[in-house]
């Protein structure tokens, strides 16, 4: 298996480790916000987010529908601590709209990922499902080892070369 192959593997398995993605929001003011929230992914990179309007990167989100999200390895995981293997996405937010067929799928795979909890949410009008799309992203693995990914193909890596950095 060569190093891309390699590479390509772990990256398809990353986010498994996870249930909760840090998020990056913006709000009217264009002052950041950085928050976390659990996740649910599916086959084609969208993430959902179940989050309380009541926070601030909800309402960030309603407002700038543009975000970031990173997942990162543990810091008690990593070899090296200023080289943590790490996958972040530019994405757009979507509002799914409550009750919808696509927000009962959305709900399910979040009870049966997270459990009962979800049960309340659902019975909570200020929670919403977001769905994430990635525009770009990148994957880094470690020092020298960085990989771009193009919207058009989330599935493929890209690697960073020295004149990709600027």
């Amino acid at each position: 298996m060569s190093q891309l192959e390699q590479v390509q593997a772990e990256y398809e398995k990353f986010t498994e480790q996870f249930q909760s993605l840090i998020i990056s929001t913006v709000n009217a003011e264009g002052m950041p916000n950085a928050s976390y929230a659990p996740f649910v992914m599916d086959d084609s990179y969208n993430i959902y987010i179940y989050v309380s309007g009541l926070v601030a990167h909800t309402k960030n989100i309603l407002v700038n529908p543009h975000v970031s999200v990173l997942f990162i390895e543990d810091e008690n995981q990593a070899n090296q601590i200023f080289a943590r293997r790490r996958l972040s996405f530019d994405c757009t937010a979507n509002l799914i709209e409550r009750d919808t067929d696509q927000w009962q799928k959305i709900v399910e795979r979040f009870q049966n990922r997270f459990g009962e909890i979800i049960e309340v949410f659902r019975g909570l009008a200020d929670f919403r499902i977001f769905q994430l799309t990635p525009s770009q992203g990148r994957f880094v693995v470690g020092f020298g080892s960085a990989y771009n990914i193009h919207g058009d193909n989330l599935r493929q890596l890209i690697q960073v070369t020295p004149k990709d950095v600027r």
